[in-house]
Protein backbone atom coordinates (compact mmCIF):
# COMPACT_ATOMS: atom_id res chain seq x y z
CA UNK A 1 0.00 0.00 0.00
CA UNK A 2 1.41 3.62 -0.90
CA UNK A 3 3.36 5.62 1.31
CA UNK A 4 1.23 9.04 2.85
CA UNK A 5 3.18 11.28 1.35
CA UNK A 6 3.25 9.36 -2.10
CA UNK A 7 -0.70 9.66 -1.66
CA UNK A 8 -0.64 13.29 -0.51
CA UNK A 9 1.67 13.90 -3.58
CA UNK A 10 -0.41 12.66 -5.81
CA UNK A 11 -3.47 14.55 -4.51
CA UNK A 12 -1.07 17.57 -5.08
CA UNK A 13 -0.73 16.65 -8.50
CA UNK A 14 -4.21 16.25 -9.39
CA UNK A 15 -5.13 19.34 -8.01
CA UNK A 16 -2.56 21.63 -9.70
CA UNK A 17 -3.67 19.82 -13.30
CA UNK A 18 -7.51 20.25 -12.77
CA UNK A 19 -8.04 22.48 -9.56
CA UNK A 20 -12.57 22.53 -10.98
CA UNK A 21 -12.88 18.74 -10.00
CA UNK A 22 -13.38 20.31 -6.09
CA UNK A 23 -17.13 21.74 -7.88
CA UNK A 24 -15.71 24.93 -6.59
CA UNK A 25 -15.87 24.31 -3.20
CA UNK A 26 -13.54 26.36 -0.78
CA UNK A 27 -12.24 24.81 2.72
CA UNK A 28 -9.28 23.50 4.37
CA UNK A 29 -9.10 20.12 5.55
CA UNK A 30 -6.71 18.68 7.93
CA UNK A 31 -5.53 14.99 8.61
CA UNK A 32 -4.37 14.10 11.64
CA UNK A 33 -3.44 10.17 11.28
CA UNK A 34 -2.33 7.73 13.69
CA UNK A 35 -1.51 3.95 13.53
CA UNK A 36 0.63 2.37 11.15
CA UNK A 37 2.08 5.70 9.83
CA UNK A 38 1.54 8.66 12.24
CA UNK A 39 1.06 12.55 10.73
CA UNK A 40 -0.30 15.40 9.76
CA UNK A 41 -1.27 16.73 6.21
CA UNK A 42 -3.83 19.09 4.98
CA UNK A 43 -5.74 19.65 1.53
CA UNK A 44 -6.67 23.00 0.89
CA UNK A 45 -8.87 24.02 -2.04
CA UNK A 46 -9.34 27.22 -3.09
CA UNK A 47 -9.56 27.09 -6.97
CA UNK A 48 -6.38 27.92 -8.90
CA UNK A 49 -4.31 28.03 -5.63
CA UNK A 50 -5.26 24.39 -4.31
CA UNK A 51 -2.96 21.95 -3.08
CA UNK A 52 -1.90 19.17 -0.69
CA UNK A 53 0.90 19.36 1.70
CA UNK A 54 2.39 17.36 4.52
CA UNK A 55 2.19 19.35 8.01
CA UNK A 56 -0.87 20.80 9.98
CA UNK A 57 -3.00 23.59 8.34
CA UNK A 58 -2.86 27.02 9.82
CA UNK A 59 -6.78 27.00 10.26
CA UNK A 60 -8.64 24.06 9.39
CA UNK A 61 -12.46 24.09 8.10
CA UNK A 62 -12.67 20.86 9.25
CA UNK A 63 -10.27 18.20 11.03
CA UNK A 64 -10.05 14.39 10.62
CA UNK A 65 -8.62 12.25 12.89
CA UNK A 66 -8.65 8.58 11.62
CA UNK A 67 -5.83 5.72 11.59
CA UNK A 68 -3.50 6.06 8.21
CA UNK A 69 -4.92 2.44 6.81
CA UNK A 70 -8.46 3.71 7.07
CA UNK A 71 -7.49 7.16 5.23
CA UNK A 72 -5.84 5.16 1.95
CA UNK A 73 -9.05 2.91 2.36
CA UNK A 74 -10.86 6.14 1.99
CA UNK A 75 -8.85 7.72 -0.70
CA UNK A 76 -8.93 4.43 -2.48
CA UNK A 77 -13.05 4.52 -2.33
CA UNK A 78 -12.67 1.30 -0.31
CA UNK A 79 -14.07 2.88 3.22
CA UNK A 80 -17.13 5.23 2.81
CA UNK A 81 -16.52 8.60 5.55
CA UNK A 82 -20.00 8.30 6.82
CA UNK A 83 -19.66 4.56 7.79
CA UNK A 84 -16.27 5.28 9.20
CA UNK A 85 -18.16 8.10 11.10
CA UNK A 86 -20.69 6.60 12.49
CA UNK A 87 -19.08 3.53 13.56
CA UNK A 88 -16.33 5.30 15.40
CA UNK A 89 -13.38 5.13 12.88
CA UNK A 90 -13.38 8.28 12.17
CA UNK A 91 -13.61 11.72 14.66
CA UNK A 92 -14.08 14.89 13.11
CA UNK A 93 -14.05 18.56 14.29
CA UNK A 94 -15.29 21.52 12.57
CA UNK A 95 -17.32 21.88 9.81
CA UNK A 96 -19.71 18.41 9.41
CA UNK A 97 -21.29 19.87 6.12
CA UNK A 98 -17.56 19.46 4.51
CA UNK A 99 -16.65 16.49 5.69
CA UNK A 100 -19.93 15.09 4.01
CA UNK A 101 -18.60 17.14 1.19
CA UNK A 102 -14.96 15.86 0.96
CA UNK A 103 -15.70 12.03 -0.04
CA UNK A 104 -16.95 13.14 -3.34
CA UNK A 105 -13.80 15.70 -3.96
CA UNK A 106 -11.69 12.56 -2.91
CA UNK A 107 -13.45 10.36 -5.78
CA UNK A 108 -12.65 13.49 -8.47
CA UNK A 109 -9.10 13.22 -7.99
CA UNK A 110 -8.80 9.63 -7.09
CA UNK A 111 -5.89 7.86 -8.99
CA UNK A 112 -6.64 4.56 -10.85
Amino acid sequence: MAELKEIIREIDTALGADPSRANGLEAVYQFDLHGGQTGSYHIVLKGEESYAAEGGAEKPDCTLKMDSEDFKKMVEGNLNGTQAFMSGRLKIQGNMGLALKLQDVLAAYRTV
